[in-house]
């Protein structure tokens, strides 16, 4: 038999084999990456949603140091894998976007949290996304077999994602107070105060509308404008807040309007006293099913000015669609005209901001009427299908118009008096007659063309209610004559339009109509149209043009062009008794221009 000492290693022998072991043993841990280490991943993308490459993203610890650094990808996204439990701060920045700072992120073990930057050029925001407490984003496949592996530790992995498809209870997110910021002021002015159909605006103006998310859910919008009108030195101003929620299936606007006008003392234009008004409105679309949908609301209108009026203005649009090419729409409003039910998105650049700057600057048309003010309102009810083959749309329409105190403007050198009711009009040196009441009912049938992806052309056909007088003597200076000697009749009128973009490069955007109808008769033709295409009187044209900007600028411009009726047309003359003429006119001529600064 072998002695002990023979069959036992020796200690040398030992030492070795441990060292060995050791230098086998050491590279695997040294390789392995951290157990429970947290990451921070996001997405950058602007205030439109688009993701955004190359903008750079900076890590720093809490003693801030940069830890890290990386640049996002194609789609927008970021990772900083691998990190040490600790505070950390990111800053994100990129070329015409304001960077973006924020401090107190908390890396846990074992989880992962994302970022949602949205960048802009008036405020950038960072949201922080953070599973709930108990589920992990990152834990690794060892710890999951370890809880597998112990009956009591196994019921974790029900709060770990992508292991109980039960489990549908949404990430926690920790939403900044205000994100998606967007904003636009707007300078403007012409040669005389504007006069639309249904509603006027002053020479001079300055407007702004900024709105914002508030804490994901909500958006809050604040507007105001100043304007100037030269040819009676009146100053108007305007306010306006604007509060949308957004509850998933229904989303209500809720706005409040108030707009004053003063007129400067020693002005010569009799004691009238201050204009003000005030609007209060509720809006929503509900998608009642994919074919059906419907926008309906309500403003609720008081005007102080001579008398105090109050009235109600509901509308409501409803939209069916029969097929892919076939819908049917309803429209009824009633109050205040609602232009904006059937306005062109692309002449309107951002449809919230732009609604909110037209409900500033139009006021209502007002007359006077046995001695007490009186505000133009209309009640329309109209009816309309359409069809689209291929590049081309086809459609017909019916309506039924009652339009209520109907102001026309009349224009005499030297002014036009009269013992009646006339009221000065408070946008120019001419006056303003009340038409009274009056209804039409017409149908109007065109077909719009696609001409690529840049132009289209429309062409329109309609019977329409147009004021016509039966005389253009008077026999008097009685504006109870002259009213007496309009009245109401249909004339045909044809419409023709056309609108699209000059260049990708220049980015021109245009529109162009032109509408003819018998030179014998004031035009207001279908007023409270919610159409994109209405029938209007005389030639007219819109441009609005992109200004290159410099040294990355945190905002772009542009400049628009509004020219309206540049024939003349619709002008109807008329002599007096006292031999004086006058011309009765629904749209006078007007030129107007204007600059943006869109953030």
């Amino acid at each position: 038999m072998r002695p002990l000492s023979a069959r036992m290693p020796s200690s040398r022998t030992s030492v070795i084999l441990a060292g060995v072991m050791l230098c086998t043993v050491l590279p695997v841990f040294a390789v392995a990456p951290v157990k429970l280490s947290g990451a921070l991943t996001g997405i950058v993308h602007d205030g439109t949603g688009v993701p955004q490459m190359g903008a750079t993203v900076l890590l720093f610890n809490h003693e801030d140091r940069l830890s890290a650094r990386a640049l996002t990808d194609e789609k927008g996204g970021f990772a900083f894998l691998s990190l040490m439990p600790d505070v950390y701060s990111v800053r994100v920045s990129l070329r015409s976007f304001v960077p973006v700072f924020r401090d107190n992120i908390v890396v846990q073990p074992g989880v992962r949290s994302v970022l949602n930057v949205s960048l802009t050029t008036l405020f950038s925001s960072i949201q922080l996304i953070t599973p709930p407490p108990g589920e992990g984003g990152i834990m690794n496949d060892d710890w999951k077999w370890v809880l597998r592996s112990d009956s009591s530790t196994r019921p974790v992995l029900r709060l770990l994602p992508d292991v109980d498809s039960d489990s549908k209870k949404p990430a926690h997110e920790t939403a900044s107070a205000f994100s998606e910021t967007r904003g636009v002021v707007q300078l403007s002015g012409g040669d005389t105060g504007q006069v639309l159909a249904f509603g006027d605006v002053a020479d001079l103006g300055t407007a702004f509308a900024v709105a914002t998310s508030l804490y994901g859910r909500n958006e809050v919008g604040i507007s105001g404008n100043v304007g100037y009108i030269a040819q009676t030195g009146m100053t108007s101003t305007g306010v306006r807040t604007t509060y949308n929620r957004d509850f998933g299936s229904f989303s209500p606007v809720i706005s409040v309007t108030m707009r004053q006008m003063m007129l400067p003392s020693g002005n010569g234009s009799g004691d009238l006293p201050a204009l003000r008004m005030m609007s209060m409105s509720m809006g929503d679309e509900v998608h009642i099913s994919d074919a059906l949908s419907v926008q309906y609301g309500y403003s609720l209108d008081m005007v102080s000015f001579l008398d105090r009026l109050h009235y109600l203005s509901p509308y409501l649009h409803a939209d069916y669609r029969l097929s892919d090419a076939d819908h049917v729409d309803f429209s009824y409003t009633s109050g205040d005209a609602r232009p904006d039910l059937g306005a062109d998105p692309a002449a309107a650049g951002d449809p919230v901001l732009q609604s909110d700057l037209n409900a500033l600057s139009l006021l209502p048309r007002m007359s006077l009427q046995d001695d007490h003010i009186r505000v133009q309102r209309g009640q329309d009810l109209e009816v309309g299908y359409s069809r689209k083959e291929g590049s081309r749309t086809f459609r017909v329409s019916a309506y039924s118009e009652r339009v209520n105190n109907a102001a026309l403007t009349i224009v005499a050198p030297g002014g036009f008096y009269s013992s009646g009711d006339i009221l000065p009009d408070l946008f120019s040196n001419s006056s303003v007659f009340d038409a009274g009441n009056y209804q039409s009912i017409g149908y109007t049938a065109g077909v719009s063309q696609n001409l690529g992806d840049k132009f289209n052309v429309s062409a329109m056909y309609g019977s329409v209610g147009a004021l016509a007088p039966q005389t253009d003597q008077l026999a008097s200076n009685s504006p109870d004559e002259l009213r007496s000697v309009i009245r109401a009749e249909h004339r045909n009128a044809v419409t023709t339009r056309c609108s699209g973009t000059l260049s990708r490069k220049s980015g021109t955007y245009f529109i162009a109509s032109y509408g003819w109808m018998d030179a014998r008769a004031v035009t207001p033709g279908h007023i409270y149209s919610t159409d994109s295409m209405r029938p209007e009187a005389g030639l007219n044209v819109y441009v609005r043009q992109p200004i290159p900007t410099f040294f990355a600028l945190p905002w772009r411009m542009e400049a628009s062009a509004d020219l309206r009726n540049l024939l003349a047309q619709g002008y109807l003359p008329m002599a007096a008794a006292n031999g004086q003429q006058i011309l009765l006119v629904e749209t006078p001529r007007s030129f107007r221009g204007g600059l943006r600064f869109i953030f």
